[in-house]
């Protein structure tokens, strides 16, 4: 099926690794132009060593919570690629903590990171996008923003912050003919989890300490999503063919989701 995304360009936070850098290969497999961006420059650019054209790609270092680093990292996007048809924001990270044993400078830190992570990029690339004859803003956001766990309280609160954040974009930005959705996540097999795998000292292998955690969280489907299988509804919802959708949300759980 052709998403009608060949020689679009589209803008990937958080390309370095996981879900974005899965959304940027996939893009460039359909022949998107794609433009990545992450705090460490050597370890994004290994990240896409031989993969693309790198005619089609841009890559460049960029703090998302800093409104002058985006501009200038967007302003670079628009002068390489001439535009800007899709944004993917997709820098984030998880605070495990519960409310107790969370300090107020992390609330801000998250509340940062999930907030202006997302606005920056989309004040600066308003203007570029409105100019696109389809352009579409994906949030990468996550069921805890629905469905809060207590383990992940500031994380869970910034994300429903941003999940009602995306709904006030959708609007404003309606008159632009821009889209605005989110993809919410439920566990996802990043570097995270393999991180917290590694200092969890359990005598299982990782498929089985990855079933126990799914099958203790509920995840109807019994294990962890991949990360191409976040980046497929991404791609769906950048395409052109999703013209008539904005404002909404796509689960990508498996099943994990109780709310209605």
């Amino acid at each position: 099926m052709d998403l009608r995304l060949a020689g679009r360009t589209v803008i990937v936070t958080g390309a370095s690794s996981g879900v974005g850098l899965a959304t940027a290969r996939m893009l460039l497999a359909e022949g998107a132009h794609v433009a990545g961006c992450a705090r460490e420059i050597g370890r994004l650019r290994a990240a896409f060593e031989g993969i693309g054209d790198p005619a089609a790609l841009h890559l460049a270092t960029c703090d998302v919570t800093d409104r002058e680093s985006v501009e200038q990292f967007v302003a670079g996007v628009v002068e390489r690629f001439g535009g800007v048809d899709g944004l993917v924001c997709n820098a984030g990270r998880s605070l495990m903590a519960t409310l107790p044993g969370t300090t107020d400078d992390q609330i801000r830190e998250e509340f940062e990171l999930k907030i202006f992570g997302s606005w920056n990029l989309v004040r600066a690339t308003r203007a570029a996008l409105a100019e696109s004859e389809s352009g579409s803003v994906v949030n990468v956001n996550a069921i805890l923003s629905r469905q809060p766990e207590t383990k992940l309280a500031v994380t869970s609160a910034a994300r429903a912050a941003l999940l009602n954040l995306t709904h006030s974009m959708a609007e404003e930005l309606a008159a632009d003919g821009t889209r605005v959705n989110s993809v919410l996540l439920g566990l996802v097999d990043t570097g995270q989890w393999r991180r917290r795998f590694e200092s969890s000292g359990t005598d299982l292998d990782y498929d089985d300490w990855s079933a126990e955690i799914a099958a203790d969280r509920g995840i109807a489907l019994g294990r962890f999503g991949t990360a191409e299988e976040v980046a497929f509804p991404i791609l769906t919802l950048l395409s052109p063919l999703a013209g008539y959708t904005t404002g909404s949300s796509i689960d990508v759980g498996g099943g994990v989701g109780r709310y209605i």
